[in-house]
């Protein structure tokens, strides 16, 4: 009798954790069985569980019946952080920030396919991707103008593409932040996306550290800072502005 209530116990508590952290193992083999989800259909199934889990952030920034019309996502790549701002007539404002859950390549802008780099600088999200692989994802924006113009003049045929920031714990250039995380910044966006979402992705908190890094191989990574410094001069270092 006191086996069998082991092992019942046992059995209870591996299918709470594989049903609360194996969703990334198992949801896209879920999402092939039920056919192709819209953006819609996916958000109704963790809406209302990611509205408590950000209720206090939003009332701190000022939301208390709903989810910001416009918002900021920025990446820090050396402190391996993915932030998300709201912004509106009263300012902007820090609603929650989330730690990488894998990284691959170094500082210093993506060039090429397959060289593993996060890419930096301003980009915005093209789309939702409610089917992912990584159980949800969002596209990015690379290769944007200024990438291009850098490496049109060179012998680099293929600047690589399919950036998104996503959910489990893997990544070979992209933005992991873990399925509960992703749950939250893709239902932030989706609400925003009548105001193009800008994504801002820099080598560090220049608003912490403001010293550029010496990118090997490229003599144009100061004109690059530049650029997403005057964007991340605009953003409160802590809660809001």
């Amino acid at each position: 009798m006191k086996k069998k209530l082991i092992l019942i116990l046992s059995f209870m508590v591996i299918t709470i954790v594989f049903l609360n952290i194996g969703r990334s193992i198992y949801m896209p083999f879920v999402n092939k069985v039920k056919g192709k989800e819209t953006v819609d259909s996916r958000i109704k199934d963790f809406q209302e569980k990611v509205w408590d889990r950000l209720e206090k952030n939003l009332g701190l920034a000022g939301y208390k019946m709903d989810f910001p019309k416009e918002i900021i996502i920025v990446a820090f790549k050396e402190e391996r952080k993915l932030q998300v701002y709201s912004k509106d007539y009263n300012g902007i404002k820090l609603i929650k920030e989330y730690p990488f859950t894998a990284f691959s390549g170094e500082l210093g802008p993506k060039l090429k396919e397959g060289d593993k780099q996060i890419p930096e600088g301003i980009y915005k999200v093209e789309y939702l991707n409610p089917n992912s692989s990584y159980y949800l994802s969002i596209k990015v924006s690379y290769p944007n103008e200024f990438d291009k113009s850098k490496t049109k003049l060179t012998d680099i045929s293929d600047m690589g593409g399919d950036i998104f920031i996503h959910g489990k714990s893997v990544t070979i250039g992209c933005i992991p932040i873990g399925d509960e995380a992703i749950e939250e910044v893709f239902l932030l966006t989706q609400k925003a996306m009548n105001n193009s979402v800008k994504v801002i992705i820099s080598p560090r908190d220049f608003r912490v550290n403001s010293s550029y890094p010496k990118i090997e191989g490229i003599d144009w990574e100061n004109e690059l800072y530049e650029i997403i410094n005057n964007e991340l001069k605009t953003l409160p270092s802590s809660g809001y502005i």
